[in-house]
């Protein structure tokens, strides 16, 4: 008996996890069993939730998916509160610290299969070792440039590590959907199958790597982790501090054209 299951399988709202006799885990983010809206309280459960799929080495492989036929598809900001109160922002800082580290802690091989719309936090596939991507995949940054705040979270150091920083930079600065197709001419997605096969396709993919011995298996996604688990632990807590600051003076904007707007009426 998994001691580890009956403590943390059920214990995420919009992660469903199941796990085969192989040990190859499912992730699986939802809402309510369909596309993933992300939101505050998911962005503390995770912290937990990938540091406990990390230290569960009943886990032999890792994929990462979503339901709905999405991966993430959306963020609901009014969740997060006042996001220009330093203390708020100080926990999203760690949180957000905290999830990267987590899925780069896991220390078996990850496989991110991807249908749909891959459009907020996209890094945390591009932190598994594969990804595997339908045809209609498309991968987005909603939250960040366009919105007027800084891309800090890590979306950045993935892209930039995996993509090439030119490409990230103008992929960030002038956010459009990309599809799976151009994500894997830059080298981003390792296969592009049909629609509805992703998950398959991954499937297949942990029953190869399982005919490897643990060991290997272990320290191979170690060694090939290292050089971008670097960059996270390195980048990622500055970039969200200077994306805490852009987030400030949006909200600061926002308040002031408020304000100007009912300064006319009252004049009017």
């Amino acid at each position: 008996m998994n001691p580890f299951k009956a403590n943390y399988f059920e214990a995420y709202r919009s992660l469903k996890l199941t796990r085969d006799a192989a040990g190859v885990l499912m992730a699986e983010f939802h809402t309510k069993d369909g596309p993933f809206t992300f939101t505050a309280q998911d962005h503390t459960e995770l912290v937990d939730a990938f540091y406990r799929i990390a230290q569960d080495r009943a886990n032999k492989i890792v994929i990462l998916t979503g339901a709905g036929g999405d991966f993430i598809s959306n963020v609901d900001f009014s969740t997060f509160g006042n996001v220009a109160d330093p203390g708020v922002w100080s926990q999203v800082h760690d949180e957000g610290v905290q999830i990267l580290e987590n899925i780069a802690n896991i220390r078996v091989p990850v496989i991110a299969a991807i249908e749909g719309r891959a459009h907020v936090h996209s890094e945390y596939a591009l932190l598994a070792n594969v990804i595997v991507a339908a045809e209609s995949a498309t991968f987005h940054d909603l939250p960040h440039f366009a919105g007027g705040i800084v891309p800090g979270d890590g979306i950045f150091i993935a892209w930039s590590y995996r993509a090439g920083a030119g490409r990230a930079e103008a992929f960030l600065l002038n956010p459009q959907p990309l599809t799976a197709r151009t994500a894997h001419e830059w080298g981003v997605v390792a296969e592009v199958v049909a629609n509805g096969k992703a998950v398959a396709r991954a499937r297949e993919l942990a029953d190869l790597y399982l005919k490897v011995p643990e060991v290997t298996r272990r320290n191979t996604r170690v060694h090939f982790i290292h050089p971008l688990k670097e960059r996270l632990v390195r980048e990622v807590g500055y970039g969200l501090s200077l994306e805490g600051a852009s987030v400030a003076d949006l909200v600061k904007s926002m308040q002031n054209r408020t304000a100007d707007a009912g300064s006319k009426k009252q004049v009017a």
